[in-house]
């Protein structure tokens, strides 16, 4: 089974191999996340529950008990680097072998770390054999030195284990942590996109995170603090309206560019405390919304810029996540890209 533990919700997925090797979705389950902020755990009892109530609605679709679990990293304290080492080949022959290739990842994942991080991925970009680059395997090959070019992800270690005991505690043993954008990448990219140059932005309830990809390999990561939450509260000042109202509207009415309205249409928003509901300009809306999609889109286009990655994105960015349905968005991120 694989577990998303968001910011928004708590999401589980149970597949089955077959026989061709080929996995087949058997049960999925989905609930209201309550106990964290920005992906990261406030509260443990609360995100026990919410795993444990996701964990049974897959379980009885797929009709069969889950005891482990793949589970996705997310939030503020995940960082990504580039890292790269050089080994010299002792062999005779100088043909290059598959300890060679471990002994050079080894080598540049081998980084001075603070005590309160880990590596949760090491992932290999290319690799290059006397000068020669752009090698995805040196096995086989010969040489005299290979260099290792190397992807690595760390994790806040307290934090790490702040999912995994909740996992734990629901009943549930953690098989591997996986970042959420590698999850996330494997879901809506495509060979040809990784290959030719893209942004993934994926855009979740307290976070927006960023992957690139060139050459069918990573380069770089990041975690933006500003995501899906944030329209909903700015709806819920700007229209002075309770926060699950706020989301109903957001989802509903909601539109990322004011031009994309029209003037005419009217919504229904319901008043704090009880009062009348209030028919208001659904453009008001858009001019709430738009703002902050624009300050999303932004601070990815300075991250990508900052990284160095802005021209080699053939392919253009693909939005995911919750909030890349909002209608408009598309059309935001084309005016700041």
């Amino acid at each position: 089974m694989g577990l998303d533990i968001g910011t928004t919700k708590v999401t589980a997925i149970v597949s089955e191999i077959t026989d061709e090797g080929r996995q087949d979705i058997i049960g999925i389950g989905s609930t209201e996340s309550k106990g964290l902020r920005k992906g990261m755990v406030i509260n443990l009892e609360q995100t026990v529950e919410s795993i444990k109530r996701v964990a049974e609605e897959a379980e009885l679709m797929a009709g069969v008990e889950i005891e482990s679990v793949y589970v996705g990293l997310a939030g503020g304290h995940i960082k990504g680097f580039n890292s790269r080492a050089v080994v010299a080949i002792t062999n005779k022959n100088r043909e290059i072998t598959r300890e060679d290739v471990y002994r050079a990842v080894d080598a540049a994942k081998a980084i001075p770390l603070p005590s309160d991080r880990e590596i949760v991925h090491v992932l290999p970009q290319e690799f290059v054999v006397d000068g020669q680059d752009g090698i995805f395997d040196p096995t086989g090959m010969t040489g005299s030195r290979v260099e290792a070019n190397v992807h690595i992800i760390t994790a806040g270690t307290t934090a790490t284990q702040n999912i995994v005991t909740c996992v734990n505690r629901a009943g549930m043993e953690v098989t591997a942590t996986v970042l959420e954008q590698l999850s996330a990448a494997e879901a809506v990219l495509t060979t040809d996109e990784k290959e030719l140059g893209v942004a993934l932005v994926d855009i979740g309830g307290g976070t927006t995170d960023l992957a690139i990809f060139d050459k069918g390999t990573i380069w770089h990561t990041s975690v933006l603090p500003t995501g899906g939450d944030h329209f909903t509260n700015d709806v819920a000042v700007g229209l002075r309206t309770p926060i699950l109202e706020a989301e109903k509207i957001k989802k509903k009415y909601g539109c990322a560019l004011s031009t994309m309205v029209n003037e005419e249409d009217t919504i229904e928003v319901p008043s704090v405390g009880g009062r009348n509901p209030r028919i208001l300009s659904r453009q008001l809306l858009a001019e709430i919304l738009q703002p902050r999609a624009e300050e999303i889109c932004h601070l990815v286009y300075e991250e990508v810029r900052r990284a160095g990655y802005e021209s080699i994105l053939n392919s253009g960015l693909v939005f995911t996540g919750g909030s890349a349905s909002l209608e408009g968005l598309p059309e935001v991120a084309e005016r700041v890209f």
